[in-house]
């Protein structure tokens, strides 16, 4: 018997673990903000010889992408479920994610080449354009980063981190044009461009990272496997459980399906009992859509947790 998300009847509320709240018209705003900072950055860059503008303007075009992206996804992920996507389009976010990770990767790699021709023959820099540009991008990261810091969508996670580190990578060429302005030492601006550079690189394996655990199906960032199990067996009635799959469907959204033992003898009312309590205790570890299926200990399993092959028998 499959089993899909049912409501309780209880004095609390578990709607949340399966929502999550995605601000497009912030998204949009960024958009059109972010443009205006690389368009600041490529001009500060050109007209002031600084590589740390361009490397800072290169990570601002990936946020231009990411936000772009995830914009889309959010429209996306707001489409209802039909038969063709039956869990609706929310991993078009996830999907987002992953290419932004991959694009700042090698926006990282151009960088520190362009970094590495810098230190052979370095170049002189104006800082007082630098310091015009970097500080639009300061500022208008901070307001954007800060002003969504606490959203829980990946996309905007990712956005975030973008800006924020657009932010900090604005305050270090700030920092640098200082520098060149009362030292004159030229280095300071490749040397700033690797240090952004390593800023993006963390940033995108995280983002790369998490993505792919949730497209390869992966167990949901704190789950605990054996948690969910126990939870499960302890509920009174159940004699076991196997063949069972964790997985989110986008990041926030973690579903569960599973085979359960009860009594065979068990009415499909009592059944349902078990069933609720199993789907109550189940929200209250994160997972908010549960399929669960119902056999008795003559049904044809293993013992293991885990996807075990189905025995098959001969019908003449």
């Amino acid at each position: 018997m499959s089993h899909h998300d049912h409501s309780h009847n209880h004095s609390h509320d578990h709607a949340d673990i399966f929502h999550s709240h995605a601000p497009a018209g912030k998204m949009q705003l960024a958009f059109f903000l972010t443009l205006f900072i690389f368009a600041a950055e490529i001009a500060g860059g050109w007209l002031s010889h600084s590589l740390a503008l361009f490397s800072d303007a290169g990570h601002v075009l990936t946020d231009i992408a990411a936000i772009g992206l995830s914009w889309f996804a959010m429209k996306q992920s707001e489409k209802p479920a039909n038969q063709e996507m039956t869990f609706g389009y929310y991993r078009a976010g996830i999907l987002a994610a992953f290419l932004n990770g991959l694009l700042l990767i090698l926006v990282t790699l151009w960088i520190l080449w362009e970094a590495y021709q810098r230190f052979q023959h370095p170049q002189p820099v104006s800082p007082g354009w630098m310091f015009v540009s970097a500080g639009v991008g300061l500022c208008i990261n901070l307001y954007l980063g800060l002003g969504m810091r606490h959203e829980e969508d990946i996309n905007v996670k990712s956005a975030v981190l973008h800006m924020l580190g657009d932010a900090a990578a604005s305050a270090g060429v700030i920092i640098g044009g200082l520098i060149i302005l009362f030292t004159r030492w030229y280095l300071v601006d490749p040397l700033l461009s690797v240090l952004i550079a390593v800023l993006i690189a963390l940033g995108a394996w995280r983002i790369v990272k998490q993505a792919v655990g949730i497209l390869m199906e992966g167990t949901p960032k704190g789950i605990q496997f054996e948690k969910v199990v126990n939870e499960i067996k302890s509920v009174q009635g159940v004699q076991g459980v196997h063949d069972i799959h964790m997985w989110s469907i986008t990041n926030g959204k973690n579903a569960l399906s599973c085979h359960v033992i009860l009594d065979g003898r068990m009415s499909i009312q009592e059944s349902q009992i078990i069933l609720r309590a199993i789907e109550h205790r189940l929200a209250h570890v994160g997972i908010g859509h549960a399929t669960i299926q119902i056999e008795d200990s003559n049904h044809p399993h293993t013992d293991s947790e885990f996807c075990a092959a189905i025995e098959t028998h001969n019908h003449s």
